[in-house]
Order: C-alpha cells, then structure tokens, then sequence
C-alpha cells in the first residue's frame, strides 16, 4: 500500500503522524511511504532520518494525498479538503461532533475516515487517546500553574505554595485518564487536589491510587458549582467517546470564580465541557471571561511535539500495519476495536454519536465489510 505522511498545518502543531522508526515498520513490511518535505524536521526527524527508513520524501501536500492511505496526527483542514479523494484512508484525530463542517467534507468527499479517538481495545478503552490524554492532563498543570502566575493576568499564586503559605486549590472535573495525571502532576506540586467523578468506582480507584492527599467528590451540579468558587485553577476533562463534550460548567459558575482564577478546558476538542470556552490556539491560547482566564488550545499536546508523536505513533504502529497488511476492509471486519473508529465512510456516518450529534443518519460500520 501506498502510504502518505504529510507536514501538519495546524497552529503551531509540530507532531508527525510517523516517526521515522514507524516509517521503517511499515517499509519492511513491504509498503511505499511518502513523507513531505520538512514534516518531523521541528522535533529532530530531518528528512535524511525518513530516507534511510526506507521513505520518499515528497514536496507538496498533493503528492503525500495521493496515497492510498493518509496517517496524520489532527483532523485535515479548509486547504487539504480538496486533496481528499473517493475511497482514500485517513487514519488520524477527527473529533467530529462538534465540528459540521469537517464532517460535512468528509462526507462529500467519501473517503474512508478512521479517527484514533473512538478506536477501542478488548476492554473498552481508547487505546490511540490515552498517550495524548496523559500528556494533555499533565500539559494542563503546567500550562495553569503558569497562567497563575501575576505577569500572565493570574492572581499571582504558586500553585504548591511554600512552608506557611497555603498552596492553590485546583479542581479536576473528570477522573478518566486526563483527570488521573492532571491529579498526578498537580499532587506532584504540591496542590490541594479535589477530582470530581460520577464514576464511583472510579473515585475509589483514584482514593486508591493517591491516598489521602487527594480529595474526591461525587459529582452533581451543587458539587461542581461549589468547588469551582473555591478553586484557583480548574481542569474540563470531561470525555464521551465520540460525543460533544457535557456543558457541566455555566456562565454562572464562572462568574463566581476569583478574579485572576485559571479554567483548562482539555475537553476542548469535543467542543469544550463549559459555556464560556472556546477553541484557541498556542500562538493565542488564553482569553479572559468574568476575570477569570481560560485556556482551551485545541491541541494541547502540540506543545511538547516531540515526546507526543513518539508515545502517539508507539500507539498507532500496530493499528496502521493492520489496516496496510489486510486492507481497511478486512482489518476493520477482523478487529471490532479499530472497527469502532470508522466514523464515515463512503459517503456515510458510520459513527452513532456523530451522527447523532450532526443530524446524519447513521449507517453501522458493518455495511461497509
């Protein structure tokens, strides 16, 4: 199979849909890989690394899209929508529910688009999400912490504090993955750490993992609301599978927030788990509302691009291999996991909660194999 790696083209997204280790896999294997000019070169992949690999390096997006199969790291944009081809592969985040437009594309263009958000392993977990959501639950402490900080419109607090001064409060809506290492590196710190979770099972895992140091709470309306007025610094990490992330935070709860306090939302992908946020990037990536500043960068793990594509692609490797070794058809009728990340195909939704979500009629992936 042909296989396109091309140079991403988001804001300040320095991460490669393949290092050039996974280049060498895929070539042993027997596969043609094309890689544009320059894609790894920010993070210390030169183009030289990829040719020894065994890939090609091409100039232009138009020459890595005409692959049979495209691996990239973040959904395709305005300016790679006409290079999308009937019956071509795109393998990489899609996050469709909260955006119509790409979906729309998608659609129209019929490919077959498989998004690592909703691929699943035999236990149910997300296995091609939780690298970046560990690295983006740990992003979101340090990106907070600094936005705390007085010279960046914060209240001026050092997020553990020091002997006889009281460290910052932070509060974790989400104990799923981003939630567990946000927890982590802000215990770390030194922070007085609640976590919120419907999850009871859940907050028992956590109370188990951390001990008394951190603080877990059921979380209800009332809960929430009362632990966002006492907060310093508020983590969104708030997941369903495929689905437009919960508002469970209002405008009225900011509102009641301290000035200067900092609101992360790592939801923001699934179009954010509060009214007040909206997607920014890390050239521009806080805003204030109600004095309070949030944060809410679309790719969060972006910034440590490096360390992102390496535990990414260590993820991705085996999953691309199946789909080139077999074909998507075989490979997706044999692996129910990789099955449920086919979110459109054809011309169709083949994602429930997208379609849901966007108002298509959802075909079952099954129709297609």
């Amino acid at each position: 199979m042909k296989i396109g790696i091309p140079k991403e083209i988001k804001n300040h997204e320095y991460r490669v849909g393949a290092t050039p280790a996974m280049v060498r896999s895929l070539t042993e294997a027997g596969h043609e890989v094309l890689v544009q000019a320059s894609a790894g070169a920010n993070i210390g992949f030169p183009d030289e690394l990829y040719e020894t690999a065994g890939a090609t390096i091409v100039s232009t997006p138009a020459d890595v899209y005409a692959a049979e199969m495209v691996i990239k790291v973040k959904e395709p944009l305005e300016s790679e929508f006409p290079l999308l081809r009937e019956g071509q592969i795109l393998f990489c985040y899609l996050h469709l529910a909260p955006d119509p437009i790409q979906t729309k594309h998608l659609v129209d263009s019929k490919v077959v688009a498989i998004a690592y958000e909703t691929v699943t392993d035999a236990f149910g977990r997300l296995p091609l999400l939780v690298p970046m959501s560990e690295i983006a639950g740990r992003i979101a402490i340090q990106v907070g912490a600094t936005a705390l900080q007085l010279n960046h419109g914060g209240k001026g607090m050092l997020l553990g504090g020091v002997p006889g001064v009281l460290p910052a409060r932070v509060t974790i809506i989400g104990g799923g993955v981003v939630g567990t290492e946000a927890a982590r590196m802000a215990l770390g710190l030194g922070a007085q750490v609640t976590i919120l979770d419907r999850d009871l099972n859940r907050l028992r895992a956590l109370d188990a993992l951390f001990g008394p140091n951190l603080r877990t709470l059921y979380s209800t309306t009332y809960a929430i609301e009362e632990s966002l007025e006492r907060a310093d610094l508020v983590v969104g990490a708030v997941l369903i599978p495929g689905k437009t992330a919960p508002k469970l935070v209002t405008r009225q709860m900011i509102q009641k927030m301290t000035r200067g306090s900092v609101f992360v939302d790592v939801a923001i992908d699934q179009g954010g788990c509060s009214e007040t946020s909206k997607p920014t990037s890390h050239a521009h990536p806080t805003y204030v509302v109600d004095g309070v500043i949030h944060y809410c960068v679309t790719n969060m793990p972006g910034a440590c691009a490096q360390t992102s594509t390496r535990a990414l692609t260590n993820a991705t490797l085996d999953y691309a291999l199946m789909i080139a070794n077999k074909g998507y058809q075989t490979a997706l009728r044999e692996h129910k996991g990789l099955r449920d990340g086919l979110n459109v195909c054809l011309g169709c939704v083949t994602n429930e909660h997208v379609a849901h979500d966007l108002g298509y009629a959802y075909v079952p992936p099954e129709n297609f194999l």
